[in-house]
């Protein structure tokens, strides 16, 4: 009922109205239901929606980057390391002559000195090839003879040996203590031989094992080997210090194509460049100065020192020859003759214990091609010339 008293809709309703009427609230709780369901979907996609856009701000502003996979890391090209090339170790060279050792190796032994004739009823001569370093020194007489310096190489014979000489001593001070092999010599030389730095090795010595060749004969049949000399000295193992600086390259110089030494009309020196063989050729009295196996002696290097001499106070042969007396120390003319050249200089001996210098005119070293090297030791009276278009002197 209402507030007028008039009875209320519902009160006034039929049976079946109430009904009705009550049947609608429960019709549009059906018709919400699916409304329900369709909000709960709607959320799920909102929230698939907000996952997205996490995804998509935690991976970047453009959605297609999510989408793409990682890109994968490219190998670095199969590149080999850079190597380094193979150092080569220098060759071990002779110490007497710049030349590589035989195998590699130094032998361990030391110089071995040997006197040798050079009068012309010595010739031919053996060994001489074989040697390091050949000293031409002059003697009375007007003529000279030979010191003969192994180290590297043998010779199955040298010779023939003679007698030992003032000039010696000075000569082989510089060679680290060599073995010296002569046949004597007067007394006052030999008292110089045994003050000098050296061994000596006299084979006129009751015993000492030399060799007679056939058809030789005295005093020209005195001969040994190599290996012989050097068994009589095992226990000396040191092998000498070198006395020359080597180098394949030349030094400045003028072209010569002989050098001329004129010791004596028997000791009439000439030196002759082949340059096939990029060596020196001897001959004496324009007569090639051959071996006893028939080569010709030769050298890469040929040094000239110009020296003062004396005469004195002593004979060497009993008629009236004096001993010739070369003062090697202190310095002197110089000439250095290699591959085809010759170099002008001065030689440098301060003291017999150290190694002649062999200095250019500005002062610095000549080296020596690496090869055997005869030293020419030549009286200041004595004119060297290199005949050809134009000549020098070393005087």
């Amino acid at each position: 009922m209402t507030d007028d008293g008039t009875p209320g809709r519902s009160e006034n309703m039929s049976r079946s109205e109430r009904d009705a009427s009550a049947a609608e609230p429960r019709r549009a709780r059906r018709r919400l239901r699916p409304t329900a369901g369709i909000a709960g979907l709607g959320l799920g996609v909102l929230a698939a929606a907000v996952a997205v856009v996490a995804a998509m701000s935690a991976g970047g502003s453009h959605p297609e980057r999510s989408r793409v996979a990682p890109a994968k890391a490219i190998p670095a090209p199969n590149v080999a390391a850079p190597t380094t090339p193979p150092t080569t170790a220098p060759p071990v060279r002779c110490p007497l002559s710049g030349v590589p050792a035989p195998d590699g190796v130094v032998p361990q032994r030391p110089a071995l000195a040997i006197k040798v004739d050079n009068y012309r009823s010595a010739r031919p001569q053996s060994g001489l090839n074989n040697a390091d370093i050949v000293f031409e020194e002059p003697v009375e007489g007007d003529t000279t003879r030979l010191v003969a310096v192994f180290q590297c190489e043998d010779a199955d014979a040298v010779g023939d040996i003679r007698s030992a000489r003032a000039v010696d001593a000075p000569l082989l001070d510089q060679l680290s203590r060599p073995l010296f092999v002569h046949v004597g010599g007067i007394a006052p030389v030999l008292s110089l031989i045994r003050q000098a730095n050296v061994i000596d090795e006299g084979v006129d010595a009751k015993g000492y094992p030399v060799e007679n060749p056939p058809g030789r004969l005295a005093p020209y049949d005195t001969y040994v080997s190599t290996a012989t000399a050097w068994g009589l000295r095992t226990d000396d193992t040191q092998p000498p210090a070198p006395i020359f600086t080597y180098s394949a390259t030349p030094p400045p110089g003028r072209p010569v194509a002989t050098v001329h030494i004129p010791f004596s009309a028997t000791n009439d020196a000439t030196w002759t460049w082949d340059p096939t063989g990029r060596q020196w050729a001897l001959s004496y009295s324009g007569v090639p100065a051959t071996l006893a196996n028939g080569g010709q002696i030769r050298a890469t290097n040929v040094v000239v020192e110009v020296v003062k001499v004396t005469y004195g106070p002593w004979t060497e042969d009993g008629r009236l020859g004096l001993e010739v007396q070369s003062q090697l120390t202190g310095t002197g003319p110089l000439v250095v003759f290699r591959d085809g050249l010759e170099a002008a200089g001065t030689w440098q001996h301060a003291s017999m214990s150290e190694p002649t210098r062999l200095l250019a005119l500005d002062g610095t070293v000549i080296a020596l091609q690496p090869g055997e090297t005869w030293i020419e030791i030549v009286p200041s009276s004595i004119a060297v010339t290199t005949p050809g278009p134009t000549s020098t002197a070393a005087t």
